[in-house]
């Protein structure tokens, strides 16, 4: 019998912001119909009113790097369940059906490739398993892929979706807040640049670890950024927060960059970002900073 029992929709079902299919679709925020076409042409956002559809990492890998530059690594780890857990259902069956339901491995894909002609280790999670969740898994191919950009002296890019620790993984999950953290710094210590690019929702223990790390924090328009989300914050506090809490404009005001995909050319500004094209202005700026 399960220990417990959800009494109200998880973020990924009230979150209606995923990548559809089909010939066009509607833009959840001004209803504006995008055909399939224009909807890529955009980089999966809406033209009218900048809404930006949830993706995965191989979408993120096509806007991102060089053509054909990027291979995937350690596609072969798996979850298992050490602690024969079972919620609504055992932790054996969710992972089997989310395998069915995704092309992702995990929760998190990882490789090198080279952006703008310059070589990087990179990470991005995949929201559509198990909500993005961080397991052991989570946490063993982001060490593998920050070891990478140590070994090979390069900077590393991490593309975070994530409800926050995985609660199937019990102990084993929160674990891996500290294993990426520290990790982290070392690749500090060897003085090479880490870019962390959060997009909706980047919350939980991913937004209490890795996620905040980046010596430079970007942020996707409109990305829920936050520890607990706003539903927690008003059941405890018991007031209504005010519109815009805990989203990436929100957050923007006090430490973070707009990382729009669809804008072209380089980021005028801090409040702006550029697609490929901001990503590579900071890395070139974060290596010749260093170099200084």
């Amino acid at each position: 019998m399960a220990w417990f029992l959800r009494s109200k929709k998880n973020i990924e079902e009230s979150q209606q912001r995923e990548m559809p299919d089909g010939l066009f679709t509607k833009c959840p925020t001004c209803s504006e119909v995008i055909y399939k076409r224009q909807f890529e042409e955009q980089l999966f956002t809406c033209a009218k009113c900048d809404h930006h559809f949830r993706i995965g990492s191989e979408e993120y890998i096509s806007i991102l790097f060089d053509e054909n530059s990027f291979t995937e690594t350690d596609t072969n780890i798996r979850s298992t369940d050490i602690l024969n857990f079972t919620d609504t259902k055992p932790y054996l069956d969710r992972l089997a059906d989310a395998y069915k339901r995704s092309d992702s491995p995990d929760a998190l894909s990882i490789g090198y490739g080279q952006i703008g002609g310059r070589d990087v280790s990179f990470g991005c999670m995949n929201f559509d398993f198990v909500g993005g969740s961080m397991g052991s898994v989570v946490g063993e191919k982001f060490y593998r892929a920050v070891k990478y950009a140590i070994k090979h002296k390069l900077p590393y890019i991490m593309i975070s979706a994530s409800g926050g620790a995985r609660m199937q993984e019990a102990i084993f999950s929160l674990m891996q807040m500290a294993k990426t953290s520290a990790v982290l710094a070392e690749l500090a210590e060897a003085k090479l640049p880490y870019i962390s690019i959060l997009t909706d929702p980047t919350t939980g223990g991913v937004s209490a670890s890795f996620a905040m790390l980046g010596d430079i924090n970007i942020g996707e328009p409109k990305a829920l950024i936050a520890f607990a989300g706003p539903r927690v914050v008003e059941q405890t506090i018991r007031k209504k927060l005010p519109e815009g809490f805990q989203r990436a404009e929100s957050v923007m005001k006090k430490w973070i960059f707009r990382f729009n995909r669809a804008s072209e050319g380089p980021p005028p500004n801090a409040d702006t970002g550029a697609g490929s094209a901001v990503v590579e202005v900071l890395l070139i700026e974060l290596i010749v900073n260093d170099s200084d």
